[in-house]
């Protein structure tokens, strides 16, 4: 049977070293997936990959991913599991010419030098709503980088002078709004519901930086609650957790939006821990809004998810259990017989 094989050129072997991963876990998960054998050529003018197979379209599918996942590694230390993963799912797909929109397109750089960059597809879709709308819903599981991105972009519009100031809120559901029973003074009490934002901002900023725009107010982090009565501009708003603000209070947020400023509500709606029966203002608001111009809402999938492949499969596991469970219950729901029937009807 006839051989097919392909080389893809690799710049440095910096890079080539990134592309396999440790203990060349990355290839061995392209060879297996595309039934190819992969090996490196080092040169005088670099390094390149030689995929080899007994099928044209299973070699040609792994030199694509190769291409990507060098691109990738570029901007990243480390390729991860879940990113050559999502690459060969995406070439397996169909879907190559939307892997080339993740090239460039650098959000801003940490102060360690690293690169912020949309990793899937869908974060990227997610990324250019927020440059082209005032108002942006991104809704989607855990792990899919609503939060991390929406404050990338925050920062990029701070160092750009686009806004004045980043504001940072959550409803603090928890503890009902209230934080009285907690010990400490009002900060102390609040920074609990408040961390994933603190870890976001030193993530971009360094936490020296970070202290410095804060006390100069261009940094305001607090509970949805201290909102009310306010109006935003020149600001770049963020609320996260949004499932957990109630509808009176996501019409409280939604009308603080002043001129020049910007709102990123971000939120899962399978995770709501507002009382039972009580509707979420996330599910109201994106229900109301999603057909009012400039406010765009951007839904995530278990595709977008960038933490650990174990995430991924238990929102796909929650998803396909609760679609069993509705199923179930309006086939329930079907069986039961009428009641009150007229004494003539019989």
């Amino acid at each position: 049977m006839e051989k097919h094989t392909r080389t893809v050129s690799i710049e440095s072997s910096e890079i080539t070293a990134r592309l396999f991963g440790s203990f060349d876990i990355n290839v061995r998960m392209i060879e297996k997936s595309f039934d190819v054998k992969i090996h490196n050529r080092a040169g005088e003018d670099g390094d390149a990959v030689v995929i080899s197979g007994d099928s044209r379209d299973g070699v040609n599918m792994a030199a694509d991913a190769v291409k990507y996942l060098k691109d990738m590694a570029r901007y990243n230390e480390t390729l991860t599991e879940q990113q050559v993963g999502y690459v060969m799912e995406m070439i397996k797909d169909g879907n190559r010419e939307e892997l080339a929109d993740l090239e460039g397109g650098c959000i801003c750089i940490t102060t360690r030098g690293k690169p912020i960059k949309a990793k899937t597809v869908g974060q990227k879709r997610y990324v250019e709503s927020i440059e082209k709308n005032t108002v942006v819903f991104g809704i989607g599981p855990a792990g899919t980088g609503k939060t991390f991105l929406a404050v990338a972009m925050a920062v990029k519009a701070l160092r750009e002078k686009q806004v004045a100031r980043i504001i940072l809120t959550r409803p603090a559901i928890e503890a009902g709004e209230k934080l009285g029973f907690l010990p400490g003074d009002l900060q102390s009490k609040i920074d609990p519901y408040l961390r994933p934002l603190y870890d976001a901002m030193f993530e971009m900023m360094g936490a020296e930086n970070y202290q410095r725009q804060l006390e100069k107010g261009a940094i305001e982090i607090a509970p949805l609650a201290y909102m009310r009565g306010r109006t935003l501009d020149d600001s770049f708003i963020i609320l996260d957790e949004a499932q957990n603000a109630t509808p009176e209070q996501m019409k409280m947020f939604l009308t603080r939006l002043g001129f020049n400023s910007k709102a990123v509500i971000t939120g899962d709606l399978t995770q709501t821990d507002l009382p039972y029966g009580q509707k979420s203002g996330l599910a109201v608001a994106v229900k109301i809004l999603e057909e009012v111009e400039d406010i765009h809402v951007h839904a995530f999938t278990d595709k977008d998810v960038v933490r650990h492949k174990l995430v991924q499969r238990i929102i796909r596991a929650y998803e396909k259990y609760e679609k069993a469970s509705a199923e179930q219950r309006a086939q329930q729901r079907g069986q039961r017989k009428p009641t009150g029937q007229k004494q003539g009807d019989r």
